[in-house]
């Protein structure tokens, strides 16, 4: 079978702009999400006392109430909900993850919780001129269950949003290392909003003052205005819902053509216009999506091979995701792409062991600082000696370089033959990664050539080692197969770092790292020969300095390392 069209050329992302529902939809949630945000800072500050929250209301009131600000902001309620009711209508199985699940029933929810309070503030002061102060909420609400419902209310909008924050950001490495602050700062943002309005409730019921409340007339046509917002909202949900019941029972009925997705380990079936990422959901498949379907990662990412009119182009948002991975032209993200015919795809992420039934764990991508470590002449050594022998060497040559990176901070990850792959970065950030990479490197290479003379006594050869070293981001996890599965890092920077290792032979240097490394260490590439390389694997040449042993010891020990043997 023919290959599908080519998907994306392998090129920088498209700059940002408001064409693509991605983006319509981040930045109309942006702005929601400062709205609940000042809201709830505003709240807050009734712990201090009623009138400190008022008077911090009058500004974002006149912000909010202004021309700009009422497009603003209304402007991205109707995109926002837009959006959700098109991602509604356009979802197959509503089969999904529970997370993501809640996420969306909060949000479905929000505007049946908001509709009476902002029928009374904004329709007051819209249809009557009555400002929205927190002394007429509080007046209004306090001691009634209105209170209780109107913090459920922004409970609910508040972990909407940081919910759909999440999703959209948690394969982001800055994101995961900011996650224990911005864990606390979601649970008490509202918790001290929630207080604040107790305190001024017992302000207020201690010392009322005067309010300018609607009449009875005006409270009518209040109410009357929230209860027709409410049903004309549930009869919209309502239509959307039996349009999709009626859309499926209407496909079954009428015998609606069928597609079939080849699968590595099996076959399924599914009507025409479901994405490959539901019709995975749909059978049990096993299939990675950390962003919720939103083309906003790329874990979802399958190889496709078929008929190149079965696979429609992709859409912007797709393009743009598939270019920042460097797709090739038979990649395609599963939660976009709808065949209108047969296919085979095969999952790129946990497709082995899904298949046979252990998902592996995916831990996101995170910026790591890579060292590679390769003894030199191996091959040679091997030919002359006894296997027990070689044993002994890499016993000792393993145990060596692991304390080396385990006392610099970082986490010895791969023994394959002769080389060692070292990881810093999974818990701290890339500056202090790149410091204690280097700092290994300068403890291997001192403690290499200490045993040097002891090797070469016993061996007939001198020890001799390089190591490349390289930063950036990467994808970490389990990979493997069955019970074999391993943690480490997939990516340009992993495969770099290697290349790096061999440049040492070239450049006869025991460290060869990029600039890119050496300056987020804090160290002077005039310490190293610097130059530019052609790196295999790599389109564009590469910066890098190359340490001599005796440099990489100077300059560590000039950083403010300790002695290193």
């Amino acid at each position: 079978m023919s290959p599908p069209p080519p998907v994306a050329a392998p090129a920088a992302p498209a700059p940002f702009s408001l064409r693509s529902r991605r983006d319509l939809r981040w930045a109309s949630g942006l702005v929601l999400m400062a709205y609940v945000t000042l809201h709830l800072l505003n709240h807050a500050l009734g712990l201090v006392s009623l009138g400190v929250a008022e008077g911090a209301l009058g500004p974002l009131r006149a912000i909010w109430h202004s021309w700009p600000g009422t497009l603003l902001l209304y402007g991205a309620v109707a995109v926002h909900l837009a959006l959700a009711f098109v991602a509604l209508w356009e979802r197959r199985s509503l089969r999904m993850p529970p997370s993501q699940g809640l996420r969306i029933v909060l949000g479905f929810a929000l505007p049946l919780l908001l509709a009476s309070h902002l029928a009374s503030m904004r329709g007051g002061y819209t249809l009557f001129g009555l400002n929205g102060s927190y002394a007429r909420v509080v007046d209004g609400l306090w001691g009634s269950a209105g209170g209780i419902f109107q913090i459920i209310a922004l409970a609910t909008a508040w972990t909407h949003g940081c919910m759909g924050l999440h999703f959209a950001l948690r394969a982001n490495s800055r994101w995961r290392r900011a996650q224990p602050l911005l864990l606390a700062a979601a649970v008490l943002l509202p918790t001290l909003a929630a207080l604040g309005f107790v305190a001024m409730g017992r302000e207020w019921q201690f010392a009322p003052g005067l309010v300018t409340a609607p009449d009875a007339v005006q409270g009518h046509r209040l109410g009357m205005l929230a209860e027709h917002g409410q049903d004309l909202y549930v009869t919209l949900l309502a239509a959307c819902l039996l349009a999709r019941l009626a859309r499926g029972r209407l496909h079954r009925l009428s015998g609606a053509r069928m597609l079939t997705l080849r699968y590595p380990d099996r076959s399924v079936q599914v009507p025409v216009g479901w994405s490959v990422l539901e019709a995975s959901r749909a059978h049990g498949i096993a299939h990675l999506s950390l962003c919720g379907g939103r083309a906003r990662c790329s874990t979802c990412r399958v190889r496709v091979a078929g008929p190149a009119g079965h696979c429609p182009p992709p859409g912007p948002d797709e393009q743009r995701t598939l270019a920042r991975v460097r797709a090739g032209a038979q990649v395609r993200l599963a939660c976009q792409l709808r065949p209108t015919g047969d296919l085979e795809v095969s999952p790129l992420l946990g497709a082995g062991g899904a298949a046979e039934g252990h998902r592996p764990r995916l831990d996101g991508e995170r910026e790591v600082a890579v060292l590679f470590v390769d003894l030199r002449r191996w091959s040679g050594l091997a030919e002359r000696q006894w296997p027990f022998d070689l044993v002994y060497v890499l016993d000792r040559y393993f145990a060596l370089v692991g304390r080396a990176v385990r006392e610099a901070g970082g986490v010895p990850n791969q023994f394959i033959g002769d080389s060692v792959m070292a990881l810093f970065g999974l818990e701290e950030g890339l500056d202090l990664a790149c410091r204690r990479a280097f700092r290994a490197a300068a403890l291997i290479s001192a403690r290499l050539r200490a045993w040097s003379t002891d090797f070469e006594r016993e061996f007939g050869q001198p020890l001799d080692f390089g190591m490349g070293l390289h930063a950036g981001t990467a994808a970490v996890g389990e990979v493997g197969h069955l019970d074999v599965q391993s943690f480490t890092a997939v990516g340009e920077v992993v495969n770099t770092a290697s290349r790096l290792q061999e440049q040492t032979k070239a450049a006869g240097a025991a460290l060869v790292a990029s600039r890119f490394a050496v300056r987020h260490a804090g160290l002077s590439p005039a310490a190293g020969e610097m130059r530019r390389i052609d790196v295999r694997g790599r389109r564009e040449p590469i910066e890098v300095v190359a340490w001599s042993a005796e440099a990489l010891a100077v300059a560590v020990q000039g950083q403010g390392g300790s002695p290193l043997l």
